[in-house]
């Protein structure tokens, strides 16, 4: 008899328990790993995610913080000690967090420098669920636990027998005010650390109860104690309470915050969790997740397939968050990050367009059209308040990345059905965006009177990126063109935006069959070198941009000479090895450092610009050929680990690139209304849509072995094309997928059955 291990046992367990396959869920977010894509560097990006621990679009997340103070790793799965829990708003590593602050218990001799005080800590003992979090101190012998709610949280702290036990608070760097009013076992306060695109009055004001009379009480400065004050407003202040304790004494602290005021947040405070227990607030914030995630539910995939889909959807449910607050009156009201007023109506904050207009924006108006209504809503107010529209919010006008697509985030969404707003000032929004240049690069269009006079953003002209901005803004015009043609829009009018839409093809030179850099006179931009990141593109090079005419397909393929030299171009860029020229950035960005590392040529998943290229084969008629690559990039790109992206999550996009893949089917160009086939990586999943249809998708023979396509019927009648007509979705539907192991190549090979390119257009 064969003799093994316990370590052999375990791992024999381990995969028998990985391959079972996950049938109807009841408690979708016990699957959710937050800790995905959290062992993460500035030189290599696993995901740069951190632990949030809130509710689907709160507006406020908490964090343990093991970074220090303005890191924008605020937490990486490598590090053992933690300085604090701080709530945040940073929605990226390399945008940094505003309204912050954090809050830190201890015991024995206090330490108020965060250095100092930070606690070693082991991931045995953390548990970190989107509604709950906990973990143990080991300096101080005590366990934090934190739950949350749209605007406040509750904590709850065990400690150990001691007559000083203290709880920190610091409301960081870069200007802070401190209150303590002992009487009411009270903090209040405000920080005003930002990412700089803000007003110059932003503040975040906190207040926080204790549940236990204080023993002592001090505010301090630079992590000096101010004696004798109770009050403190400087460049770095806080508080420190000190109290005696019982052995497994728990304390509670009830926290929120508001952007408006501190009245506001005592406001958001009383309505949101008022006198309710720890263990209350974490029931209820479950309930609202599994409420959240129960619009999808996926089965028949193995554990390890079900822990990614959710964990993934978890991430896709946080940007943009809500800046709105309810007043006395419960009317929604917002701080302006525009022109930093108090105003009636919605505010949402913390996303980059250019990352979250792929697939991100058309999730939500697929899923949760309510909440993307309003997201619409705010754009209104981000229009009225400051002028234009964000393309990179945090909380206000970012400087970040290129593009004007915020024309296809307004677009999309009218496109597919969302209503009851203001979709005319969106509208006029979006032509003034496309025809004048910002107050900064980032929004409006920099390069506009070059890009409308001769149809491209020249290469010689001193604006960096000048192919991207080009190919991105012709795309943004075809979203307006077809915004103008709905709302009725004088053709003359819808004319220039459709006849822009093709400024795509006047950086494709037929000599190379890529899309290059173009100097003022028409000449090409020279030397050139398709592998070169940066200089006329973004974080990308030639072979990543070359197919962003998201809404002419068949334009591209007729500029590459027809199908067969554009599936030879795709299929030479999983061959190719992933070289580079990192010239233009002075040395090897994590995006380069992800890409080389994959494994799969040229491909750099790892980045937007290149995500929806997988789909492009049904528009050349090969579709088992993205069958087979989706599959690959699920299987290998993705994990509910915390290595588990391979790059940037970015704010929901990455992960929504996954569950749409794992659904069957992707938004290639989100303003056509359509969606391209893949196939689905479950046996069944069912869309339980807002307005009470359903989307059941069944692949009874799906594996790991069956990934392809041989047929499908769509409500009981065989169905050939390409691609999926969001507005059908939107009345409900039964598709069955029958899975082979081995390609059709009979199926979806028809002009008529291939997805929308403009080309076609009648």
């Amino acid at each position: 008899m064969k003799k093994y291990t316990l370590i052999t046992l375990f791992t024999l367990a381990a995969a028998s328990l990985s391959a079972q396959t996950v049938r109807h869920l009841t408690d979708p977010v016990e699957y959710i790993n937050p800790l995905m894509g959290t062992m993460s560097k500035p030189e290599l990006s696993n995901g740069n995610t951190y632990p949030a621990i809130a509710l689907p679009w709160g507006m406020n997340t908490w964090t343990a913080q093991t970074g220090k103070m303005g890191d924008g790793w605020q937490y990486t799965y490598d590090a053992y000690k933690i300085r604090g829990f701080k709530q945040t708003h940073q929605p990226s590593p390399w945008m940094n967090d505003y309204g912050q602050f954090s809050i830190f218990p201890e015991t024995g001799k206090l330490k108020l420098d965060e250095k100092d005080r930070a606690s070693w800590f082991s991931h045995k003992a953390e548990i970190a669920k989107p509604y709950y979090y906990s973990v143990y101190l080991a300096d101080y012998n005590l366990t934090t636990e934190i739950t949350p709610t749209e605007r406040a949280a509750n904590f709850r702290i065990t400690y150990p027998k001691t007559d000083s036990a203290h709880i920190v608070i610091d409301a960081f760097d870069k200007g802070s005010y401190i209150k303590i009013l002992p009487d009411e076992h009270k903090i209040i306060g405000y920080s005003t650390r930002n990412s700089d695109a803000v007003p110059a009055n932003f503040k975040d004001y906190f207040v926080i109860y204790i549940d236990k009379p204080f023993k002592a009480a001090s505010v301090w400065s630079d992590y000096k104690i101010a004696e004798g004050l109770s009050e403190l407003k400087d460049n770095h202040v806080g508080a420190v309470i000190t109290f005696q304790t019982t052995e497994g004494e728990q304390v509670h602290l009830k926290v929120a915050s508001s952007f408006i005021s501190i009245e506001q947040a005592e406001l958001n405070l009383d309505r949101e969790i008022g006198k309710e227990a720890f263990d209350v607030t974490e029931k209820k914030a479950k309930a609202v997740w599994n409420k959240t995630l129960d619009h999808l539910s996926v089965e028949g995939g193995s554990i390890d397939q079900t822990r990614t889909f959710y964990s993934c959807m978890y991430r896709m449910l946080f940007f943009p968050n809500r800046m709105y607050e309810l007043d006395a009156k419960g009317q929604v009201v917002h701080y302006s990050p525009n022109n930093g007023k108090i105003l009636p109506g919605y505010m949402f904050a913390g996303t980059g367009f250019w990352d979250t207009f792929r697939a991100l924006y058309p999730f939500l108006n697929l899923v949760y059209p309510s909440i993307s209504k309003e997201m619409q809503e705010g754009l209104i107010n981000d229009y009225k308040e400051g002028g234009w529209l964000p393309e990179w919010s945090s909380p206000g006008y970012a400087q970040c990345m290129i593009g004007n697509n915020s024309a296809s985030i307004v677009s999309e969404a009218y496109i597919k059905g969302l209503r009851g707003y203001d979709i005319n000032t969106l509208y006029q929004a979006l032509l003034h965006g496309a025809n004048n240049e910002g107050p900064i690069d980032a929004i409006g269009r920099l390069g506009v009177k070059y890009y409308n006079e001769i149809g491209y953003v020249p290469y010689d002209v001193k604006i960096n990126e000048s192919a991207a901005r080009t190919l991105e803004y012709s795309y943004d015009d075809f979203a307006i063109y077809q915004l103008g043609k709905m709302l009725g829009r004088p053709k003359a009018e819808t004319d220039v935006y459709k006849n822009r839409s093709l400024n795509y093809r006047k950086l494709f030179d037929p000599s190379i069959g890529l899309m290059r850099g173009k100097n003022k006179d028409g000449s090409w931009e020279t030397p050139f070198n398709p592998f070169k990141w940066g200089d006329a593109f973004t974080e990308g090079n030639s072979w990543h941009y070359s197919w962003a005419a998201l809404h002419d397909m068949q334009g591209l393929i007729n500029l590459m000479g027809g199908k067969k030299p554009f599936i030879a171009k795709l299929d030479s860029i999983f061959a190719l090895p992933p070289v580079f020229d990192d010239s233009y950035y002075g040395g090897v960005i994590h995006e380069i450092r992800e890409m080389q590392i994959a494994g799969m040529g040229q491909y750099a998943h790892g980045n937007q610009p290149i995500q929806h290229v997988l789909y492009l084969y049904n528009y050349a008629g090969q579709p088992w050929k993205t069958q087979y690559w989706v599959r690959e990039t699920m299987n290998k790109m993705y994990r509910a680990t915390p290595d588990g992206y391979c790059g940037d999550e970015d704010n929901g996009q990455t992960s929504a690139w996954y569950v749409f893949s794992a659904l069957g089917f992707y938004p290639v160009c989100p303003a056509s209304g359509q969606y391209v086939l893949g196939a689905p990586l479950f046996k069944k999943i069912t869309l339980n849509l807002e307005n009470g249809k359903k989307v059941i998708i069944n692949a009874p023979n799906n594996s790991a072995a069956n990934k392809y396509v041989n047929s499908i019927t769509y409500n009981g009648k065989p169905y050939d094309f390409n691609w999926l007509d969001h507005d059908a979705l939107m009345q409900g539907a039964v598709i069955n997928f029958n899975m082979s192991a081995v390609p059709n190549y009979q199926r979806g090979i028809k002009a008529a059955d291939f997805p929308f390119s403009l080309s076609n257009e009648k």
